[in-house]
This record gives C-alpha cells, structure tokens and sequence, in this order.
C-alpha cells in the first residue's frame, strides 16, 4: 500500500459543506495546490480542535493528507489571521465571497500560482480597511490578464495612438478621440488610475484615495468588460451589487 502524501498548504477556506454528522467537507484555495477539497473529520464536535479553523474564510496553514485530484484529509491547521474586520462587516465580507468566487473559477481555467498571492493580498488589505471596491476592481483588472482577455491599456485600441480619451469594454480597451464612436468618455483620472492599476502590487499600496466618480467609471467598465469577453457568472456579483446600491 502506497502511504499517503502528507503536505503542509496555506489557504483561505472559500466553502464547508455538512458531511455524516460530525465531519465537513471544505473547499480550499491554496497556494500549492490550486482549489483542494479537504474531508475535515469529526469538525463538527464542540470540542475538536478543527472546528473554529474550518470555518468559511478561515485563512490557515493546513497540514493535510493529500491525494491528487480526489479529496485530502485535514490532520490539523493554524490560523495565520482571523480576518476579525471582514467578518464582522456586511459588506467587506460580501467582497471576500465575490473575491472567493472569482479567484476559484479563475484558478480552474489557468493554475497560476500568482493568482493565489493576488487574491490574499487583495484580502489583507480589504481587512487592514483599504476600499474594498477599489482593492476588488485592482483584482479583476490583474486577472483578465490570466483568463486571456486582457484589455488593450498601452494605447488606443484601433490605431495605437497614446493621446487617448475614454475606454471601451466594446472595443476592448482604450480609444482616442478620433476613433470615438459613441462611447461614454471617462475622466483623465480615470485613464490615468487604470494605467496604474494594472501593474501596482496590491501587497505594497500603503495608501489608496480615489473620488467616487473615478471608482465608478473603473467599476462600469469591469463590469461590462468581465460579462462580455469572461464567460464567467457569479451569484456573489449580483448579491453584491444589490447590496452596495441599497
């Protein structure tokens, strides 16, 4: 008998499942192993040590007994931050469970371990109180490159030039006055952030003051740029949505 392969990873629980009557089944974005699914035995029990450490959006070092591409058994797990300032916020918690969401199903169609450093950072600072809209918007800018989608931001998308006006989810990018068509142009601070915001490192910003005008205009174009060219639909977006327009 082949014994199994026992691995120390770092993750954020994104999903826990009731399994038997005292066990879970957790689904875990990690950094070693993409998304993992993880049997938790006997997590239910008042008194196990895994039961406040396989919690939903637990961010833990996970010791488990992994077995590739079926589901691992936890041993055991240590809390590397409880994340105490999301949870006990509405809506920063609904960001995680968008943010969660997105990073699993981009992680499915391209393994790249950057995706995991990009997600936690993004987590880190949504609890050390940076806009959680404007830290989510950096995100999904950095994961189109991933998903193969990326927007054009080097210059407008039809004829190169750099004296650029608006941005254009339809053209895919950005367009200069001569090639303007009908579309809504944005503020100059708007070009500006997005050319910044695709390269910054979400683990370094130490400060983060954007007018809402700007966040709102960088949030139209994400939005309609994420439904036409990402294929991707998340129950979490629209829950968020709803939530930030009340």
């Amino acid at each position: 008998m082949i014994p199994l392969e026992v691995i120390e990873v770092e993750g954020l629980v994104i999903d826990e499942k009731p399994y038997s009557e005292t066990s879970k089944i957790l689904n875990i974005i990690t950094k070693e192993k993409g998304v993992i699914g993880v049997l938790a035995k006997g997590a239910k029990r008042l008194k196990s040590p895994l039961r406040s450490v396989t919690e939903r959006f637990s961010y833990a070092k996970f010791n488990i007994s992994y077995k590739d591409n079926k589901l691992s058994t936890l041993i055991s797990a240590d809390i590397i931050n409880p994340l105490f300032n999301i949870k006990k916020d509405i809506k920063k918690l609904s960001y995680l469970n968008f943010l969660s969401e997105l990073t699993s199903l981009v992680i499915k169609q391209n393994n790249d371990k950057r995706i995991y450093d990009i997600f936690i950072s993004a987590v880190l600072k949504i609890e050390e109180g940076f806009d959680p809209s404007l830290i989510t918007n950096i995100l999904e800018i950095k994961y189109l490159f991933f998903l193969g989608v990326a927007p054009k931001l080097n210059g407008c998308v039809v004829c190169g030039s750099q004296k650029v006006v608006t941005i254009s989810s339809y053209k895919g990018g950005f367009v200069c006055k001569n090639h303007v068509d009908g579309e809504y142009i944005v503020s100059d601070k708007t070009i500006k952030l997005i050319r910044v915001l695709e390269y910054v490192d979400i683990s370094k910003i130490t400060k983060l003051e954007v007018k809402d005008e700007v966040k709102k205009e960088i949030n139209d174009f994400l939005d309609d740029y994420y439904d036409r060219y990402t294929g991707l639909y998340l129950k979490s977006k629209k829950f968020l949505k709803n939530l930030v327009n009340l």
